[in-house]
């Protein structure tokens, strides 16, 4: 059975365009939310799709344009609709969302004390394939993103590769390709400037072709217009497109 991706925004974490790069990852019964940034809550607004029609949430890292829309989704599902979110989720990453990114909002005497008050937690082993569903099957791969703290990408099913942000790792997309088959990658993407936390564009063009072919770019910067005829075999995602692999 074929999955559908559409992106609520593909944008970079600075830029204002094209909203942060979270996405919808649908099976015929399921709806997985990958991240949910800052502008998540209005781009499922404009969908007119509630947090309520989600079925859970799958976080990467915890940067604002990964998690800062978490705080809202909490209240309105505690408040409104009187249920906890799964929340798929490194082992490793469960104490840091709660103590760096969501107690000092989130947190109620009595009430919201902890991770588990808001969210059906459910940790996951990086490396290993866990079954979301019958049709979803999601892997955390570490990848290097900031110096000292844990980001992880997602291979899907076994053929896609999801991207979180991430530093050039050409040996991890070659191996994926050539030893475990991966037909699809959708790969953040920067537009300008050196790739000190980040893959470039410049570092991508240099894959081969039967790779470039392989890729959707994500994760850009406002000026993607100026850069459309530069991005050799390599295609754009483009926001609130319905994708299907």
């Amino acid at each position: 059975m074929s999955l559908q991706l559409e992106m609520l925004g593909t944008g970079s974490a600075f830029a204002k365009n094209y909203y942060n790069n979270n996405a919808l990852l649908y099976d015929e019964q399921f709806t997985l939310l990958i991240d949910c940034g800052i502008t998540a809550p209005l781009a499922l607004h404009n969908l007119g799709k509630p947090f309520n029609e989600i079925d859970a949430i799958l976080i990467t890292h915890i940067h604002a344009d990964h998690v800062g829309g978490l705080e809202e989704l909490a209240f309105q599902m505690k408040y409104i609709y009187k249920r906890k979110m799964i929340l798929y989720i490194s082992d490793d990453l469960v104490e840091p969302l709660w103590e760096n990114t969501l107690k000092g909002g989130c947190y109620q005497a009595g009430e919201i004390t902890s991770l588990e008050d808001i969210f059906d937690v459910r940790p996951l082993q990086p490396l290993k394939p866990h079954y979301i569903t019958e049709h979803i099957i999601l892997e955390l791969i570490p990848t290097k993103h900031i110096p000292g703290k844990a980001s992880y990408s997602i291979y899907i099913n076994e053929s896609i590769f999801y991207s979180s942000d991430m530093t050039f790792d050409p040996s991890l997309l070659l191996h994926l390709v050539q030893t475990r088959g991966c037909k699809t990658i959708l790969h953040e993407c920067q537009l300008q400037g050196p790739g000190e936390v980040h893959t470039t564009l410049q570092e991508l063009v240099t894959l081969s072709e039967d790779i470039q072919q392989r890729i959707y770019l994500m994760h850009y910067s406002d000026e993607k217009v100026h850069y459309l005829n530069e991005t050799g075999s390599m295609t754009f995602l483009e926001q609130n497109l319905i994708y299907e692999f």
